[in-house]
C-alpha cells in the first residue's frame, strides 16, 4: 500500500523547521543564493512550502530577497549581534516593569518563584556545572518566559518573540561558550533573577527594569568573551556560523 502525500501545511513546516536548523548549523555560507530546485529535492518537499518556509524565515530574519529574485542567506555583523542583546535587554526590562506595575495578586508571582528556587537548589547542590548545565539553562529559558507572560501585553510579546527568532539574541544563546566561566554566569545570572522577582513583588518598577536590563548585558559581556577566545562563533553560539568575523583594527 502507498503512502499518502503529506499535506501541504505539513510540508511547509518541516521545509521551515529543517531549514532553519541547516541555516542555524552552518549548512550554509552567509551570503549564499538558496536555489530552489535543489532545496526542493534536499528537503523533500514542492516549491509552494519551501516558498512559504522561506518567506516565514524571511521574518524572522535568516534569509533576505535577492535583487533579481530568490532568497539569499543573512549574514550579521558583530555590531548585529550586540544590538539584538541590547534590544532584548530593553523589551526584557519593560516587561519586567510592566508586571510591577500591573501585579493584581501577588499568587501570579508564585511560578516565577518556583523556577527561581528550583535553580538554587541545583547550584547549591553538588554536582558539577556540566551536570547541571542543561537542567539550568532549561529553568532560565523558563523564567523568561514567565516574566514575560506577567507583563500582559500582547504588543510586547510580539516584538520579543520578533527579536528572539535571531537564535544569538536569546537569554541562553552564549552560555555554551562560558567554559569554566559557565558556573559563575548562572550564579550572576541567578541573583539577578531574584532580585527581579523581589521587585517586582515591591511593585517597583524601574528597579525591575533596571535590572532586566542589566541582566540582558550578561550576554554582552559573554559575547565579547567569545570573540576574544580561540573558537569559532559558530562553536558556541547557536548561528554564529551566519556572523561576519569583525575585521581586523588597522595599525
Amino acid at each position: 500500500m502507498s503512502s499518502l502525500p503529506e499535506p501541504p501545511a505539513s510540508q511547509r513546516i518541516k521545509a521551515l523547521l529543517t531549514l532553519r536548523e541547516m541555516l542555524l548549523g552552518g549548512a550554509f555560507a552567509p551570503g549564499e543564493r538558496l536555489s530552489e530546485i535543489p532545496l526542493c529535492a534536499r528537503l523533500g518537499v514542492s516549491r509552494t512550502p519551501l516558498r512559504l518556509a522561506l518567506i516565514s524565515l524571511e521574518h524572522e530574519g535568516l534569509v533576505r530577497q535577492h535583487a533579481s529574485g530568490g532568497y539569499l542567506v543573512q549574514d550579521f555583523s558583530v555590531a548585529d549581534v550586540a544590538d539584538a542583546i541590547e534590544l532584548r535587554g530593553v523589551l526584557e526590562g519593560t516587561a519586567a516593569r510592566f508586571a510591577a506595575e500591573r501585579l493584581d495578586d501577588p499568587s501570579y508571582l508564585l511560578p516565577l518563584r518556583e523556577v527561581v528556587e528550583e535553580a538554587d537548589q541545583l547550584l547549591d547542590g553538588e554536582g558539577g556545572t556540566e551536570g547541571i548545565f542543561e537542567d539550568y539553562v532549561a529553568l532560565n529559558e523558563r523564567f523568561h518566559a514567565l516574566l514575560l507572560g506577567l507583563a500582559s501585553s500582547a504588543v510586547l510579546q510580539r516584538s520579543l518573540e520578533h527579536v528572539l527568532a535571531l537564535p544569538f539574541a536569546s537569554p541562553n544563546a552564549l552560555v555554551r561558550g562560558q567554559g569554566r566561566g559557565a558556573r559563575r554566569w548562572m550564579t550572576i545570572a541567578q541573583e539577578q533573577h531574584r532580585v527581579i522577582v523581589n521587585a517586582i513583588a515591591a511593585r517597583e518598577g524601574a528597579r525591575a527594569e533596571a535590572v532586566a536590563r542589566e541582566h540582558a548585558r550578561l550576554a554582552r559581556r559573554n559575547l565579547e568573551r567569545a570573540l576574544a577566545s580561540d573558537e569559532p562563533l559558530a562553536a558556541v553560539m547557536p548561528g554564529g556560523s551566519l556572523v561576519r568575523a569583525a575585521a581586523p583594527a588597522h595599525p
